[in-house]
């Protein structure tokens, strides 16, 4: 089944290159276009893709509210976010507002399409280290004390969740603590449960906004 694609881009000569660039791959199908935050609010309650190729910086309805809107009215989808720059407040936001990544719009065509496949498996794009530092510049800017977030976290979920935040797969996780691969995985449930987030991106979020890792201790 080909994963659909839903184009997010105020520029129309951008979204036409998104697209022709994600029709010729295989197993990937571009549903529609939209050119404001509105409209795609309004496209992906309708289309229902699977994942949203999201620009930040468009007119009427920014990236960062359309994504929270998406992701409250479209569970099923998951929000990339494309940027010209790759310490843009804007993006943190739209983290924080469900977005499973991020992706610099100059990035190579390869890393494009694998990125729609790695969100739409269910996985953050989050792993880059440049991510990680974005995260931790905005997380603890925004933090104004310390939260108890973490308190009904155990405290191998805490070991996990660390792994999480350094961008460690599931299986890099279960080698680095002597688990099981499933292990890890209902470890990673219980934290999803505990901490309400939507995906592995807003448990990395949840991390940096505890303080439980800051960019000094990646």
């Amino acid at each position: 089944m080909s994963i659909r694609v839903l184009v997010v881009d105020d520029q129309a000569l951008v979204r036409g290159s998104f697209r022709l660039l994600v029709e010729t791959a295989e197993g990937l199908t571009v549903v529609g276009e939209a050119g404001n935050g509105l409209e795609a609010v309004e496209l992906a309650v309708r289309l229902r893709p699977d994942v949203v190729l999201m620009d930040v910086r468009m007119p009427e309805l920014d990236g960062v509210a359309a994504t929270r809107r998406i992701c409250e009215r479209v569970p099923g989808a998951h929000v990339l976010i494309l940027t010209t720059f790759d310490l843009d407040e804007y993006v943190y936001g739209a983290l924080r507002a469900g977005a499973s990544g991020f992706l610099l719009k100059d990035a190579p065509p390869a890393d494009l399409l694998a990125a729609i496949r790695v969100v739409a498996g269910g996985d953050a794009l989050l792993a880059p280290t440049i991510t990680r530092r974005m995260i931790a510049r905005f997380a603890e800017a925004e933090r104004p004390l310390p939260t108890p977030a973490l308190d009904g976290v155990t405290p191998r979920e805490r070991e996990v969740l660390l792994l999480v935040a350094r961008g460690l797969s599931n299986t890099e996780i279960a080698d680095r603590l002597h688990l099981s691969a499933a292990t890890v995985k209902t470890h990673i449930g219980r934290l999803l449960d505990k901490l309400t987030a939507r995906d592995r991106a807003q448990l990395v979020i949840a991390a940096y906004e505890s303080g439980l890792i800051t960019a000094r201790n990646t």
